[in-house]
């Protein structure tokens, strides 16, 4: 997302918006950013972790008095762990602000000679270094002993991390010179990271070992970085260049270059990539060089940095609460490669869509070795023309999620096919559709699709639809990898069949279980031998079927043998969607066209009829029973409930104002008549005010339906 693009769409934000915005932005980026710096596990590229910051500078940008202390725009990186004590940084460490392109190395250039109050004839050196893609680390000297190690952190605090700094071979525990005095208290910074040889190492190590993986070298130097035992930090073979100083007693260098020149003495590793800049044409040069050499380096850099070279000046333009004025980070584009598409798998998810994934000729793209790359969907095929043994560049986005920028196609084979997206699911050869709405193919095999099996008896047992006590998400999950579950039938002759004297290993001799706990377990399924029309349909999870809809069903059809008729008739290949009963199914108010495929497309399905056949021999499904009081205040009003309720549960609140007339909405418009707002009512409450909605309390609410 580029800064312009960003600037357009804030531009439309109301201020009621922003502030919605924000507070969003500012869960999402905390969150990533605990990922990131904490668990050493992100969940989404740098890419799109910059857009996430873009988004939020330029919201806080047009709407400054919304800026709180604790904005992603004022802080730095994560809290520190729990696991380790916390150190104090005497000088904050901050970081860097990113810029994208050259416009933008212009513009850097030119805050800071107007800073500075320069003319462009006066000379600026700007010092430019590889931005190394590792964890940043503080080393506190006293009289040249190393005494403690710290992280980053949030930048105000750290994790102490001293006995594993210690491990690290390339970090000097004294430091000595007669040619550079060392300060008696001296702070050095720098970046910890890992080759990328050394991490292909330990990835082997811990695949031998069947250990989770490492995603990139700076997971696992972060990692590594803070084990509890140092031991295993120090195997890790871990490396630092130092670029940077916190506080310091008797500063004797006055520029950046002075300084690495004193570490250097002093035997603490730098970049040996670092050169002086005097104009923007020469930065921009060794930006394409350090770029163009980034893949025959042995560690991973992610951009360039930029800083004013002399320590007079950065003292004189300062810094600002997360980063400092003289320097910035200029990013990389995504790094990419070439290699051979040599399969495409479709997986099938536990909602039904067909995913496609290619499997590639394993390629290191980074530091990783990149065998898998997800291809979205059907229409990016298409688009792309992506097929079976073309040759593709591939780009890890924001080095993190690989995928297919594009295929070469003057080294594609003359014998290759364009690939034919399966119409079945793989799964259980089941329809596979694609609605018109949505890029996704879907299986509607639903309850007879072993890749959706596991969820949708999950469903089909949960609080709103059977309600088996007993039968949690564990024990479908254990039940079903023992094969006592595998459909929905198979809950209500389990009894039976655990009885039979052939049966090895009945469910009492489960870890866990006992005679009391099976007998419990086959008394609550046998309690739901009976259920309403509604809740047996909300039971089969029907795709884009709710319980507002079940209801709907059951009203109109009566019974399951009556909505299995006319759902044949609708499907009729003599008349299809021009029947009478499609049109009547699609007319029912709330269902429409979208909701109507997805109940066709389920009952069209032999597998499902099968199943639902199965069930009949089991239990019994009793006609909807409502009597609904059509001469009350409720009556033909919309009702929207928000927040905890007390006195009663959601389930019940919301059948009590359908048994009096109401329709019961999920989400707040101006179509909506009365809110119900429990306690922490939220943004739907907030957003009735506005519109002007009578809002009432649950006590207001019982008093409405009890008259």
């Amino acid at each position: 997302m580029k800064k312009n693009t960003v600037s357009r769409e804030v531009q439309l934000l109301s201020k009621k918006e922003a502030i919605q915005e924000l507070q969003k932005l500012f869960l999402e980026i905390r969150k990533h950013d605990n990922l990131y710096y904490n668990n050493d596990s992100p969940e989404i590229t740098d890419a799109e972790y910059d857009k996430l910051k873009l988004l939020n500078l330029a919201i806080e940008e047009r709407f400054p008095e919304l800026i709180k202390t604790k904005s992603p725009s004022k802080t730095v990186g994560g809290e520190p762990a729990v696991k380790f004590s916390r150190v104090r940084h005497t000088v904050p460490m901050l970081s860097l602000a990113n810029i994208f392109n050259n416009d933008d190395i212009e513009k850097f250039l030119s805050r800071i000679r107007q800073e500075l109050r320069l003319d462009f004839t006066s000379e600026l050196e700007i010092s430019v270094e590889p931005k190394i893609d590792g964890v940043s680390f503080s080393a506190l000297y006293e009289n040249g002993r190393l005494v403690l190690g710290s992280t980053r952190g949030n930048g105000s605090e750290g994790e102490n991390i001293t006995q594993n700094l210690k491990t690290i071979a390339g970090l000097p525990k004294i430091l000595t010179s007669d040619l550079h005095p060392v300060p008696k208290i001296l702070e050095i910074r720098g970046e910890v990271f890992i080759n990328k040889n050394d991490f292909l190492k330990l990835n082997q190590e811990q695949k031998s070992k069947g250990s989770k993986l490492f995603a990139n070298p700076r997971n696992a130097a972060a990692g590594s970085l803070r084990q509890i035992d140092p031991l295993i930090t120090q195997s890790r073979n871990l490396r630092v260049f130092a670029y940077a100083w916190g506080t310091v007693e008797n500063r004797t260098w006055d520029t950046q270059h002075s300084y690495l020149t004193c570490l250097k003495d002093w035997g603490v590793p730098v970049n040996p990539d670092t050169e002086i800049c005097l104009t923007a044409d020469r930065i921009k040069s060794v930006f394409r060089s350090i770029s163009d050499m980034r893949g025959t380096l042995d560690y991973d850099i992610d951009g360039v940095v930029y800083k004013v070279n002399s320590v007079a000046y950065q003292m004189q333009i300062g810094a600002l609460s997360k980063a400092p004025k003289w320097a910035v980070a200029h990013k990389f584009e995504a790094e990419r490669a070439s290699t051979v598409l040599k399969k495409i798998d479709i997986q099938v998810g536990r909602t039904g869509a067909l995913t496609p994934v290619g499997r590639l000729q394993p390629i290191n793209v980074g530091g990783v070795i990149v065998s898998n790359v997800t291809l979205h969907n059907e229409s990016e095929i298409k688009r792309k023309d992506i097929r079976e043994g073309d040759t593709v560049i591939i780009q890890r986005a924001g080095d993190v999620i690989p995928q297919i920028i594009k295929v070469v196609q003057e080294k594609r084979r003359q014998d290759t096919e364009p690939f034919s997206y399966p119409e079945q699911c793989p799964e259980c050869q089941s329809t596979a559709i694609c609605e018109e709405d949505e890029v996704v193919r879907r299986c509607t095999g639903g309850l007879a699709c072993p890749a959706q099996a596991v969820e949708r008896l999950k469903h089909f047992v949960s609080r709103n639809a059977f309600d088996i006590e007993g039968l949690g998400k564990n024990t479908i999950d254990d039940f079903y990898a023992q094969n006592r579950i595998k459909n929905p039938a198979d809950i209500f002759t389990l009894e039976l069949r655990d009885s039979l004297p052939h049966n090895l290993k009945p469910i009492r001799s489960n870890e866990g279980w006992g005679r009391t706990s099976a007998a419990k377990l086959f008394k609550a399924i046998n309690e739901r031998r009976t259920i309403s029309l509604d809740r047996f349909l909300f039971a089969l999870g029907i795709r884009h079927v709710g319980q507002e809809t079940t209801k709907l069903l059951a009203r109109k059809y009566k019974s399951i043998d009556m909505l299995q008729d006319q759902i044949a008739a609708a499907t009729a290949t003599a008349t299809g969607k021009n029947s009478e009963e499609y049109l009547t199914l699609c007319n029912i108010k709330g269902i429409g066209e979208k909701i109507a495929s997805g109940i066709t497309s389920f009952f069209s399905s032999d597998q499902n009829q099968k199943i639902i056949m199965e069930l009949q021999k089991q239990i019994n499904i009793e006609p909807l029973t409502e009597v609904v009081n059509t001469n009350s205040f409720l009556t033909n009003k919309t009702v929207v409930f928000t927040g905890t309720l007390e006195k009663m549960s959601r389930t019940t609140a919301k059948n009590e104002a359908e048994l009096k007339g109401a329709r019961v909405s999920n989400s707040v418009s101006a179509k909506t008549d009365i809110v119900v707002a429990g306690q922490n009512a939220g943004s739907k409450a907030r957003k009735a005010t506005l519109l002007g909605i009578q809002i009432v309390s649950e006590d207001d609410y019982i008093q409405l339906i009890n008259t």
